[in-house]
């Protein structure tokens, strides 16, 4: 009887060729005047797995350095650096939950024509300490030893028991929704 695991191929995910980013958005009564901070994820590592052909045992699984996440945004460096600060310290509290992870559960794959596919994703996100179950759309193609996927997601910060930021007694803060927009690239192991 075959092992299934020597059936598997993996793709270790390259984080430098690769694009990670969250959008917030901001609120309140002076919105308009606010700020819609950008946000690179820098620092990750993954995998994905799955049997050539049939995508059977699909998986996917994302580690993320918290503290890794930086301002792309043009703005005044003490702008950045104090956005920066009061993410990592009283949002995300990278120092209490330094990782953010997404183990996949289940993965449906469907092709779109030959080396593309649409994958529907189903896992569980662990950030700020709560896991909660998160569906992703994704396009994916495979080039050789080279894998690439596309797709978006949306999360609420207060879901996973993250408090609002606002400034200005409130006339000012961010959205519960946040929009993640990825593109990553990864090289087949072996």
């Amino acid at each position: 009887m075959d092992d299934i695991s020597t059936s598997v191929v993996r793709y270790r995910l390259d984080p430098k060729n690769s694009k990670f980013i969250v959008q917030a958005f901001a609120a309140g009564l002076f919105a308009g005047f606010g700020h819609n901070p950008l946000i690179a994820i820098r620092d990750f590592t993954g995998e994905v797995g799955f049997a050539p052909e049939t995508f059977a045992d699909a998986s996917l699984r994302v580690v993320v350095k918290a503290q890794s996440l930086t301002v792309l945004d043009d703005i005044k460096e003490k702008d950045k650096q104090e956005i920066e600060q009061t993410m990592h310290a009283q949002v995300l509290e990278t120092s209490r939950f330094p990782e953010i992870t997404f183990q996949s559960t289940s993965i449906t794959v469907t092709r779109i024509v030959p080396g593309r596919w649409k994958a529907k994703i189903i896992g569980d996100l662990t950030l700020h300490g709560e896991t909660r179950s998160l569906w992703i759309m994704a396009q994916l193609t495979i080039d050789g030893d080279e894998l690439r996927t596309k797709g978006d997601f949306t999360l609420r910060q207060t879901e996973y028991g993250i408090k609002l930021v606002s400034v200005a007694a409130g006339a000012l803060k961010l959205q519960d929704e946040l929009k993640f927009e990825f593109d990553l690239t990864g090289r087949k192991e072996g």
